[in-house]
């Protein structure tokens, strides 16, 4: 993530740019210097997954509860000391980032191939060097960070950006994370959390004022580094003639460095000996190799500036914007200045599936967009959602969908209510394995019943409305383009209840109204009556069970054994035991009466220790937002 070849030349070539610090004494220095004031630190989750999942076993996953207990001692350990923090989470990916995020799936597959063929080839599980996050493990985090009392949310646009900003204008004590993007941004300060010790609260913060010092460049032209070198927006060839004509006349080439060190110092001696002679004279685009790919570079360097702030390197006029995709993008993150996103779209507001096509799943017909870009928007929904193409009509439902979303309340719901698109990232699956289908396929049934809930739905097995855009990854998937899925209709007694009825009626009856839409999500309306007669905490993992069984014809009885045993019989355990817990060696297991009787023996040791009491009430995704 970030820039390319900076952090390895931070780490090798500019060592006094990362020191050591103590959050303690920062944020004792920061209630003196603003009394009155807490310390806060922005958290980007995502770059901290790693850090907090310690669990050895990490193949398969599931250790919860080691997991829950390692968040729980994190938020604690700054707790102490009077720390407050704040949680982001990727919400979006926004389309200038599509390439690059379908590049790093497409490594991703290929990371996770070696890891089934290591399990394939030793018969063991491979070690830490070859760590992949566990399946969903983001999602779950948000909730486990809800559940601790903290502040969780999930970003509109990049998650860094959203970062970097809210730490800029809250004069938060600092960034925690591992992104070079983060010493771009001219924003409150960087520190790692892989350098982080929890016992001392040690880490290394990362200054970009050294940083400079080193480059010699100012903090304003760290964005149009960033750009020149390669990093999210500007891929890495764009600029490798350029590059490489800034290395042949840099006369200054440090033996200790590599060549992508060299590099970034040839870059930066240009800018600053070259570029900045004629800052403010001559266009970027006059002094650079641009040529079409000026919009997107400009983009590039606008995209690191935070709200209020302007770059030296654009001859700054409220009305120098640049064109880019059939969008509008002022050259400014300046919140006077106003970014309009005109978008041109199909004149057809419904499109019909031609006569012989799977109306389930068809890849020629075109997106179904609101075709009228209105000059205001009357959600009020921030800038973001000016380069989205609403699909869900109704204001109020539509804020409420963005509120749940901001908050991490709901996952995917906003993406397929405002921009009609989603995305899911790598799982851990054996592409080589024909006889398991990819959790892609599994679950599309269900998201496609929850597509004509959100979206509205229709006669027939189908919906009329609007087809999904799927980046999903599975298998065979170059993710060159993504799939279109059309909404399926759901079987609900008395018909498909709105939104509106589901989020804000506080009616009578509601309550059962929004289990009848969950058990037809996953078409068990006619197993209502006994999903019913389950223990409530239970009801959840069941319908989900035999939704699975019902999908996946090659689980057998031993899987939803193993299943259904790690809902009932480890819940009584403290964390350490089960951290203790010894592995069940499956080639052991000679026959389904074997794992029968292990299964039998567990439970019954298990059952008079805990009585499987249940002491957190499931969530219902139906259930109305929270206040």
């Amino acid at each position: 993530m970030g820039v390319r070849g900076l952090h390895g030349f931070v780490a090798s070539s500019c060592p006094h740019v990362c020191t050591v610090v103590n959050f303690k004494e920062l944020a004792e220095r920061h209630r003196s210097q603003h009394p009155g004031g807490t310390p806060t630190i922005v958290v980007d989750a995502m770059c901290c997954l790693r850090y907090w999942y310690t669990p050895e076993s990490w193949v398969c996953g599931g250790q919860w509860r080691e997991y829950y207990s390692s968040l729980r001692e994190f938020v604690r350990t700054f707790t102490a000391v009077g720390i407050k923090l704040i949680f982001f989470f990727d919400g979006m990916v926004e389309q200038s980032k599509r390439d690059e995020w379908v590049k790093r799936r497409l490594k991703n597959n290929r990371e996770i191939a070696k890891i089934f063929h290591y399990i394939k080839s030793r018969r063991e599980q491979p070690g830490r060097n070859m760590f992949f996050i566990p399946s969903g493990l983001a999602i779950f985090t948000r909730f486990a960070l809800k559940a601790l009392g903290q502040e969780t949310l999930c970003s509109l646009q990049e998650a860094d950006y959203e970062v970097a900003s809210y730490g800029f204008q809250n004069n938060c004590l600092g960034i925690l994370g591992e992104d070079t993007d983060y010493l771009i941004y001219d924003t409150c300060p960087y520190f790692s959390i892989s350098e982080l010790s929890l016992d001392s609260l040690d880490t290394v913060m990362l200054c970009r004022e050294k940083l400079c010092q080193s480059l010699g460049l100012h903090l304003a032209d760290l964005p149009l580094l960033a750009c020149l070198l390669g990093n999210d927006v500007i891929p890495e060839g764009m600029f490798e003639s350029f590059r490489y004509k800034c290395l042949t006349s840099y006369a200054s080439v440090r033996e200790s460095c590599d060549r992508k060190g060299n590099v970034i110092l040839a870059v930066a001696e240009h800018i600053s000996k070259v570029l900045r002679l004629h800052q403010g004279e001559k266009k970027l685009e006059e002094m650079l190799p641009l040529g079409p790919n000026k919009a997107l570079f400009y983009k590039g360097v606008a995209s690191y500036l935070l709200p209020g702030q302007k770059s030296p390197w654009f001859i700054q006029k409220p009305e120098d914007v640049v064109t880019l995709d059939k969008q509008v993008l002022s050259m400014s993150s300046d919140p006077e200045s106003k970014q309009e996103f005109p978008v041109c779209m199909d004149s057809e507001s419904k499109q019909k599936l031609p006569v012989g096509t799977d109306p389930e799943f068809n890849l020629e017909a075109p997106m179904c967009t609101n075709t009228e870009v209105k000059q205001e928007d009357p959600v009020n929904v921030g800038p973001e959602a000016k380069h989205q193409v609403t699909v869900v009509l109704d204001p109020e439902i539509l804020k409420v969908a963005r509120a749940q979303h901001v908050q991490a309340e709901s996952y995917l719901v906003y993406s397929v209510m405002s921009s009609g698109e989603v995305e899911c990232s790598n799982s851990l699956e054996d592409a080589t394995d024909q006889a398991l289908p990819s959790q892609a396929f599994v679950y599309r049934p269900v998201r496609q019943r929850v597509y004509s809930l959100l979206l509205g739905g229709g006669g027939g097995g189908s919906s009329t409305g609007p087809a999904v855009k799927e980046w999903f990854v599975y298998s065979g998937n170059p993710l060159r383009q993504p799939d279109l899925v059309r909404p399926l209709q759901m079987n609900i007694p008395g018909g498909t209840p709105s939104l509106r009825q589901l989020w804000l009626s506080q009616e009578p009856g509601i309550q059962a109204q929004r289990l009848d839409t969950l058990l037809a999500c996953f078409d068990l309306s006619s197993s209502r009556e006994e999903l019913q007669a389950v223990e409530r905490p239970f009801q959840a993992l069941c319908c989900l069970l035999v939704y699975l069984f019902v999908q996946v014809d090659t689980l057998c009885l031993e899987d939803l054994h193993a299943f259904i045993a790690q809902a009932l019989c480890l819940q009584g355990k403290p964390t350490m035991e089960l951290a203790d817990l010894q592995e069940v060696d499956s080639m052991s297991l000679t026959s389904g009466e074997d794992i029968n009787h292990l299964l039998e023996k567990v439970c019954t040791e298990e059952a008079a220790e805990s009585g499987y009491q249940t002491r957190v009430k499931p969530l219902d995704p139906l259930d109305p937002p929270s206040e």
